[in-house]
């Protein structure tokens, strides 16, 4: 005997993932961490096929990787305890995003052999991620000092920064404060703010600086 589907109002209710506020979110994030996976594995692609200019995907995957430190950190547990049981559960085909997770930086600064160009590579990069964390309201003293210090230790040791350079000068001072402060500290709304305009002031600075000395 046929159904008729007008005699069956629940085949055009809308389909629910969630029931309530706790798991809507769960969902959001499950997305959000997705859409990054999906996002570098393309901008991988694209500079393979070299659609995007190297100091492009050098900023862009800094930041991507920032942001998927961020979204997996709300997914972690003991359904996803790393990004490989996410990815197999949703079969996201994605090897190059993986391969630059697991390397947790860009592939334009692999270059080991520590000369200039991978100097300026790896500042480029620290710059973009330390403010892309500071945005994404990551401002512990524990979660920050790890890459302000290879910041100042990779501009100390780039030869064409001069010593009074005011960029290196104000990341310097900002180590300094951090070194003063407890591992569970925080910088407050304020020193974020702050912290931010020096940064972007000095990031503008060290272009500024590499296009005159080209």
């Amino acid at each position: 005997m046929s159904v008729n589907p007008e005699n069956r109002p629940e085949l055009y209710e809308e389909v629910k993932l969630y029931h309530n506020a706790r798991e809507r979110e769960k969902y959001d994030n499950l997305a959000d961490l997705f859409a990054v996976i999906n996002t570098l594995q393309q901008l991988e692609k694209a500079y393979i096929r070299d659609c995007v200019t190297p100091k492009e995907y050098t900023g862009a995957c800094s930041k991507l990787l920032v942001q998927y430190k961020a979204a997996f950190r709300q997914v972690k547990g003991d359904e996803f305890p790393t990004v490989d049981a996410f990815v197999r559960k949703y079969r996201l085909d994605c090897p190059a995003a993986l391969e630059r997770i697991k390397e947790d930086r860009p592939i334009t600064i692999k270059d080991d052999k520590g000369n200039t160009s991978k100097c300026i590579a790896d500042i480029v990069s620290l710059f973009i991620t330390i403010m892309d964390k500071l945005r994404l309201d990551i401002k512990a003293m524990d979660d920050l000092h790890p890459e302000l210090r290879d910041l100042v230790d990779t501009m100390n040791r780039l030869s064409i920064i001069p010593s009074d350079f005011e960029g290196k000068q104000k990341v310097t001072e900002w180590l300094n404060t951090l070194n003063n402060m407890q591992a569970s500290d925080e910088l407050s709304d304020s020193q974020i703010r702050q912290l931010l305009f020096d940064l972007e002031s000095s990031y503008a600075a060290f272009n500024k600086l590499l296009h005159n000395s080209s």
